[in-house]
């Protein structure tokens, strides 16, 4: 994506341009009435009816700047409540939500609409013709009302809650990992810049949001050399930091084009960062399994969440993803996903058998779904046994975590060594 889409495409996600938008649309279909009306028949704007236009548009008025304030009251009111009930990265994503900016931008547009319709009649602009296009014209906007109520009064019955939150995110998980440019890997690779390539740092502190890589590939095409990107989207990066490096030298001009091909901004996005999903899961079923909440539900339904985003890993079909030429991309691994879920819920659920029969069953399955991974999954599963047996006193609960864990791995117990060589 290049960077002025990427630019748009956040501008459009923004609660106030929807508004804007269908609010100016709405002031100018209340306005051209005046300008439409010498194409409706002077006898068929007296059978209309719409001396009550009036009427109508002062009812309207009225009535959707009580609507426009309780649907922001609603939006503010679950906004916080994810923020304090669930994660506060979550709230990004019900700011987003399209049903809420849909409704809210409706019911504003419908009162501006009704507002500016009341003025343009106390000046007599329209006459009879007018007034008969202006009352066609506020009987469409009611029934867009209408439909937006009800499809609004739908989605508030969920809009906010746990499973909502947890569903956003694994889609957008899903989404971000399907459109990775980089290579899919199974262990997490590091690779660092040979002798005699140039570095091209980062130009300030924050997380990577964006990478154009289309200007990235001309930069590297002008410059005659191959980039290698090692710090994609969801890393923190700072002047001191390689963004990635180049197998040659280039100029100053060409090492500045290379580092604004980089948005870095104060936090991370799920955009194009399939790891951040995975992690603001696991703050969810981490927050869950505190002392002052006790859901271990929540967390079962992250555990499944994440599990779903880590088959769409395997079902990836990379040469259909889009590359760009002289940039070597990042590879993501199946390694840094599942840890960023996994290790933060075998901690804080270590004491809840619940939890921990849950993770050794998932852990079992992507072991069997993945066998080049069967290895490192079987320790990490056993790490998280280790940390179960620390916690849980009961014995017989205890018991059921050793099972689970037994039935998970039982055609799996091969040595990490070998594995990791496989």
């Amino acid at each position: 994506m290049p960077r002025w889409r990427f630019i748009l495409a956040r501008m459009v996600e923004r609660i106030w341009f929807r508004a804007a938008l269908i609010g100016l649309l709405s002031v100018a279909l209340a306005l051209a009435a005046a300008l439409l009306a010498p194409l409706i028949p002077y006898k068929l704007s007296l059978s209309i009816g719409a001396s009550a236009v009036d009427d109508i548009l002062t009812i309207l008025a009225s009535s959707m700047l009580a609507v426009t304030t309780f649907s922001l009251t609603a939006m503010v009111t679950a906004f916080s409540g994810a923020a304090a009930h669930i994660t506060p990265r979550a709230t990004k994503l019900l700011i987003e939500d399209a049903t809420a900016q849909n409704a809210l931008s409706t019911f504003l547009g419908g009162f501006l609409f009704a507002i500016v319709g009341i003025i343009a009649l106390s000046t007599g602009i329209y006459g009879g013709q007018g007034r008969a296009i202006l009352f066609i014209g506020t009987i469409l906007v009611i029934a867009v009302i209408v439909l937006t109520l009800l499809n609004w009064i739908g989605r508030l019955g969920n809009f906010g809650r746990v499973q909502d939150a947890i569903e956003r995110i694994e889609a957008k998980a899903i989404s971000a990992l399907d459109h990775y440019p980089g290579p899919r890997v199974i262990l997490h690779e590091e690779r660092r810049p040979d002798a005699g390539t140039t570095i091209v740092t980062a130009n300030r502190t924050g997380y990577v949001a964006h990478i154009d890589r289309s200007r990235l590939s001309d930069a590297a095409a002008k410059a005659g050399v191959q980039f290698t990107l090692s710090a994609p989207a969801g890393t923190f990066v700072d002047p001191t930091r390689p963004l990635g490096w180049c197998d040659g030298s280039v100029n100053a001009e060409q090492l500045e084009s290379m580092r604004d091909a980089a948005i870095i901004e104060p936090s991370r996005d799920f955009d194009q960062d399939p790891r951040f999903g995975m992690v603001v899961l696991a703050e969810i079923g981490s927050r869950a399994l505190s002392p002052g909440i006790n859901d271990p539900g929540t967390a079962i339904a992250v555990l499944g969440a994440g599990q779903r985003v880590l088959d769409s890993f395997s079902q990836l079909e990379v040469d259909t993803v889009e590359r760009a030429s002289h940039v070597i991309d990042a590879p993501i691994s199946f390694e840094d996903m599942v840890t960023d879920l996994i290790l933060p819920l075998a901690r804080d659920g270590a004491g809840i058998f619940e939890v921990g029969i849950r993770l050794q069953q998932m852990l079992g399955a992507l072991a069997q779904r993945i066998p080049r991974a069967r290895g490192w999954l079987l320790g990490l599963a056993q790490q998280a046994l280790e940390q179960a047996r620390a916690a849980i006193e009961d014995k017989r609960a205890l018991e059921r975590v050793e099972d689970a864990h037994r039935s998970a791995f039982a055609e799996a117990q091969v040595p990490l060594d070998v594995a990791e060589r496989a």
